[in-house]
């Protein structure tokens, strides 16, 4: 009882400090009374993305303009029109005279198919023109090179609510290509899958985070770039807003909001087209276990790639499935279930445990609002060194580098009741979601 009652307490602080609150908007009656053309233009209270508000009405900004582009399959408007597409040939863009000249890709390349190393740059279809990989051993800026031509640099990708998500890393890189070179950056803002209404987990520890411009010599990853929480409730342009106020950056920065958007709302609430993120991010579900999973990335523990649910279920030949699941329902998770379900990894993306059928642990999602993925991870963590303290092997510093410390993952390696080490961590957590409301664009 005590652990559910402290978790309900964290779940209930967090949220408060949130500012969760709903935008205001016109009764019925006043719609009534408007013509229909009005009510629509006025008061559609559909979620609208940073590119169709950028093209209705801030299309000013890049009018003239030779523009450079960041995005992949995530870049779309509300009907699923490509922001490609409706910067290069859409009436509002061709009416302001807008010249799209370059593109440029992150990790998984510009459809988000593809799971490896070394991406090369690629032909897009329908403009003619070369989508430049960011994306090679690691996340890499858009090269000075490459943008001497270019008058305005945009970014427009879709992030997934955690720390560690290297498209975040492009977002902090393009603006500092744009200061190096004097040339503004726009931020096309897209909802926080996971709501904005929830801030968790370690913090990066800052002797980790590096926040440098990437260079032969500083070999940056893209995803460990800020002390911020795993679940860091914010949406990608609030993130470039704290990034450029917080790392001091002369970037002239400019969001471009998104309309309708509240900090409550999950993605599934926006009624805008899902697209996945990356291959392994198929929905939701995933997207929400995966801060609780992607610390297994460094280790020898499969998190379900190569099979229909990555970042769902995780298991290893070594998994004694059900002590495990046995450790793990006894801490009484609130929102989660765990289930022995064994599995078979098709060409995994990790190369873990590929086309052996191997035990396995399915995560049950029971309820979204209340679960909190980075104490799973916690506990996880703690379940499988209880149960395999021999036969898991973390890689650091890479697991670190994604749970965010090495000082909680020792803890949870050294038996340290799980819930304990995550209550530790939550006046760091509570400081972060306070200075975070500076940058807040939405309620």
């Amino acid at each position: 009882m005590l652990r559910q009652a402290l978790g309900a307490l964290a779940v209930a602080l967090l949220s408060a400090c949130a500012g969760n609150r709903p935008n205001g908007g016109p009764s019925p009656e006043d719609m009534a009374d408007l013509p229909p053309g009005m009510r629509m233009r006025n008061f559609d209270r559909k979620v609208r993305p940073g590119i169709t508000v950028l093209l209705d009405d801030s299309v000013k900004l890049i009018a003239g303009k030779r523009v450079a582009l960041v995005t992949n399959q995530t870049g779309i408007d509300e009907k699923g029109r490509r922001s490609v597409d409706l910067l290069f040939a859409d009436e509002r863009a061709k009416r302001a005279d807008v010249k799209l000249i370059k593109l440029f890709a992150p990790e998984h390349g510009a459809l988000g198919t593809l799971d490896r190393e070394g991406l090369g740059d690629e032909k897009d279809p329908r403009t003619g023109l070369t989508v430049h990989s960011l994306y090679q051993r690691t996340t890499m800026a858009p090269p000075d090179s490459l943008l001497q031509d270019v008058d305005v640099l945009i970014v427009d990708l879709q992030d997934i609510g955690t720390r560690t998500w290297t498209y975040v890393g492009v977002v902090l890189y393009a603006m500092q290509a744009g200061e190096r070179r004097g040339i503004p950056v726009l931020v096309l803002d897209r909802p926080n899958p996971l709501s904005g209404a929830m801030t968790e987990g370690a913090l990066l520890d800052s002797s980790l985070a590096n926040a440098q411009y990437p260079t032969g010599t500083n070999r940056t990853n893209g995803f460990s770039v800020y002390p911020s929480p795993l679940r860091h409730g914010l949406t990608m342009g609030e993130l470039a807003r704290l990034f450029h106020a917080n790392l001091k950056m002369g970037t002239r920065l400019t969001v471009i909001p998104m309309r309708n958007w509240r900090r409550g709302m999950w993605f599934d609430d926006t009624e805008l087209p899902w697209v996945r993120p990356s291959p392994n991010i198929p929905n939701l579900t995933a997207a929400l276990f995966y801060p609780a999973l992607v610390p297994f990335e460094a280790s020898n523990v499969s998190v379900g790639r190569g099979t229909g649910e990555p970042f769902q279920r995780f298991g290893a030949p070594w998994l004694r499935a059900d002590s495990v699941v046995r450790l793990l329902e006894d801490l009484t998770l609130t929102g989660v279930k765990f289930r022995v379900d064994k599995f078979t990894p098709d060409k995994p993306g990790d190369n873990k445990y590929a086309g052996r059928t191997i035990p396995g642990i399915r995560l049950e999602l029971t309820d979204r609002e209340r679960v909190q993925p980075a104490r799973v991870g916690a506990a996880i963590l703690w379940a499988l060194s209880r149960v395999h303290g021999d036969s898991l092997k973390l890689t650091l510093p890479g697991f670190d580098l994604r749970m965010g410390a090495a000082k909680v993952r020792e803890a949870l390696q050294g038996g340290a009741d799980p819930d304990a080490v995550l209550d530790r961590l939550l006046p760091q957590v509570v400081t972060f979601e306070k200075d975070a409301r500076r940058f807040h664009l939405y309620r």
